[in-house]
Order: C-alpha cells, then sequence, then structure tokens
C-alpha cells in the first residue's frame, strides 16, 4: 500500500518546487519505520552565504516538537508510580500562580486553561553564561497570572503548562529538566548529542535561521522583538537569525538533526525502549473536554488522519525554522521535516510531503 516510483517523483517534484520555485533555503525529510529509513531527501541551503548545503548532519531548531518529550517524560514518571496524572498541579508546584482544580492531565492535553503568550522573544545568546531561566518565567507568570477557562473546558493551548511541566520534572526528580529527557528519552535512542539535544552541535554543522524578507512578519516582527540583536543582514530574499537558544527548554529548546529526531521517533515505536505498550497508547489517545468534546490532541501530541490512516504529530516554529514530526501508529511508519526559514502556525506541511510516501489503498488493492 506503499511507496511507488511515481510517488518518489511525486516527492523529488514537490521538494524542488519549495527550494526553486518558492526559494525555501534548506529542507531534511525522512521517513521511516520502526528500524530503518525508507526515504530520506535533503536539500537547498543550509547557509545562503557560503553556499554550505544541508545534509544529514544539519541541525535545525525543533522548538515545539520538544513538547513531544516532555509528555513522554511526565508519563515515564507516571508509569514508574512517581506522580499521578490526576494529581492536583498545585500540590506538586506550589509557586505555580494558577488556583483551581488543576491536573497534571489537563497541563499535558492543553486544558487547563492556560494564558499562552507569543514567545517569539523568549530566546537569548549561547554564550549568555548568566541566563536564569526560573527568574525569567517567574516574570512572565506575573504578568500572565489569569486563566482563560476552567480546568477541562475545552482545548486551549499554552507553552506556559509546559513550562510548568518541565519544572514539575525537575522538582520530582531533583534533576535538571535537560538532564532528565537527555538520560531517560535521547541516550536511550542511540542519538548522539550532536544529533539530537539541547545545545547547538560543536561541530558548526547548524543551519542558520532564515526569516523571507520583505513578508508580512519581516515588517510585524520588529514590533514584538529586538530585530537588531537577533538578526543579521539579508542576503537576497532572506534575513538571517544571529545563533539563539529558546528560554524555556521544556516547551521548545530542542535541537537536532534528521538524524536524531528519526533516532528518537523509531524508538518511540519500538518495543518498549522509552515507554511501554499501556503508557505508547495513552500517550496517544486523543483527550475529551470535560463535556466529552473532541479536542485534536493526545499529551503532547497532535491528533489528525491522512488517506484514511491515523496519526499523531507536533509542529514546532519561531525565529528562522520550523519543524514537524508524526507517527503512524497503526502502520508503523513515521517521518520528519526540518526547514530553515521561520514559521509562526501549524502548517501541517508533511500531509503534502507524506502523501507521496503513503498511497490510497485502492490503488494497490
Amino acid at each position: 500500500m506503499f511507496v511507488t516510483s511515481l510517488g518518489m517523483a511525486g516527492l523529488d517534484d514537490h521538494i524542488g518546487n519549495i527550494v526553486g520555485r518558492d526559494g525555501m533555503p534548506g529542507i531534511a525529510y525522512v521517513h521511516f519505520d520502526p528500524v530503518r529509513v525508507i526515504e530520506e531527501r535533503y536539500a537547498g541551503k543550509a547557509d545562503i552565504a557560503t553556499g554550505r548545503p544541508v545534509d544529514a548532519g544539519t541541525g535545525f531548531h525543533g522548538f515545539s516538537t520538544t513538547k513531544t518529550m516532555t509528555a513522554l517524560a511526565v508519563l515515564q514518571l507516571v508509569r514508574k508510580g512517581v506522580i499521578d496524572l490526576d494529581s492536583r498541579a498545585k500540590d506538586l508546584l506550589p509557586t505555580m500562580p494558577y488556583a483551581g482544580d488543576i491536573r497534571i492531565r489537563h497541563l499535558l492535553t492543553h486544558t487547563a486553561g492556560l494564558p499562552n503568550p507569543l514567545p517569539l522573544a523568549w530566546v537569548h545568546d549561547p554564550s549568555e553564561r548568566t541566563f536564569d531561566r526560573d527568574a525569567f518565567f517567574a516574570r512572565i507568570f506575573k504578568r500572565h497570572d489569569r486563566v482563560r477557562c476552567a480546568p477541562g473546558e475545552r482545548y486551549a493551548y499554552s507553552n506556559l503548562g509546559y513550562i510548568l511541566l518541565g519544572q514539575l520534572i525537575e522538582r520530582v526528580t531533583g534533576l535538571r529538566y535537560e538532564t532528565v529527557v537527555e538520560q531517560r528519552i535521547l541516550i536511550p535512542t542511540g542519538a548522539t548529542s550532536d544529533e539530537l539535544g539541547f545545545a547547538r552541535a560543536l561541530s558548526g554543522s547548524h543551519a542558520t535561521g532564515y526569516l523571507r524578507s520583505p513578508s508580512l512578519l519581516s515588517f510585524v516582527l520588529p514590533f514584538m522583538v529586538d530585530t537588531d540583536r537577533l538578526m543579521g543582514e539579508r542576503t537576497g530574499r532572506w534575513r538571517s537569525f544571529h545563533p539563539f537558544l529558546v528560554n524555556g527548554a521544556s516547551y521548545g529548546g530542542i535541537i537536532g538533526t534528521a538524524t536524531g529526531f528519526r533516532a528518537y521517533l523509531q524508538a518511540l515505536m519500538r518495543g518498549s525502549v522509552l515507554v511501554d505498550d499501556a503508557g505508547r497508547e495513552l500517550l496517544f489517545r486523543e483527550n475529551r473536554t470535560k463535556d466529552g468534546k473532541r479536542t485534536g490532541m493526545a499529551m503532547g501530541w497532535f491528533t489528525g488522519t491522512l488517506h484514511g490512516e491515523r496519526y499523531v504529530a507536533h509542529a514546532g516554529g519561531g525565529g528562522g525554522y520550523y519543524a514537524e514530526i508524526r507517527l503512524y501508529p497503526d502502520l508503523g511508519r513515521g517521518s520528519a521535516l526540518l526547514f530553515n526559514r521561520t514559521g509562526v502556525a501549524d502548517e501541517r506541511a508533511l500531509d503534502r510531503f507524506d502523501a507521496h510516501m503513503l498511497a490510497p489503498l485502492d490503488q494497490n488493492q
């Protein structure tokens, strides 16, 4: 039911159109099953000014794809009996500013009703050794201390909810969030620290991030962030971003190559490498509001279908980069897509890439 030569030609045409006609700086795409790579494509430039191409070792910011790892780290603690999904968040995090009956489950599924201030400016220079993220987010929580709705009432996406989950992980383990994810998720995948982690690769293989200029966002962005501090000069139609790290590791700090994201997703599909079967089913189960309405959201994963096949997915976007990861649990397939151009919304770009990999059933019966 899967790949045909026509599908491969269509995939190559699609990538050629994006890089050629649309002028996308660079693309990394990989499609796989639990143990092997089925197809991978690298195209365009990791750095426009030098002409350095994108390849399997090129790193990209994954931004909110990190939330899948945060949710998994919490679920691992649940499966070990350290915490309970229905525990009151306030009992475990007394300093959180939100009152009410917010449960851990609500934070994981974005049904806690928390605010969601735009985080485009929540970045710092990698050389800034004195950055204090706890102090930074204490100020953010002070400015955004009111809920939007009652817990469980409706889906309301919130980066702040995943900041709280990161703080929860640190409180119950006594370890830094990054250490927990590295030891319990990243290392078991077999990915190296240059392939997947929370720091830019020392090898200098990281892709330069870009914003199309002129564009609507290029006109709006200076009103939201200090573009003089964050951005460099234009090269053609693209303006580059200086190197940065995301202030909140637990909502958007992951950085990786297509190889690294593939290793993570394969391990998540495979046996009990990262979580047992019951835990994986719980992780991917679509949540409902307290009155039974579907939310399109599981625990750290959005839900959807392509060619009738169920998937769980998450996008991550921000200054200079855009990423999508996806798993098809019933098929044992997955994919990852990385761009080094700014994305600020869930584009479901993998619908167009994976469409060439998942042929309609009636064509192969």
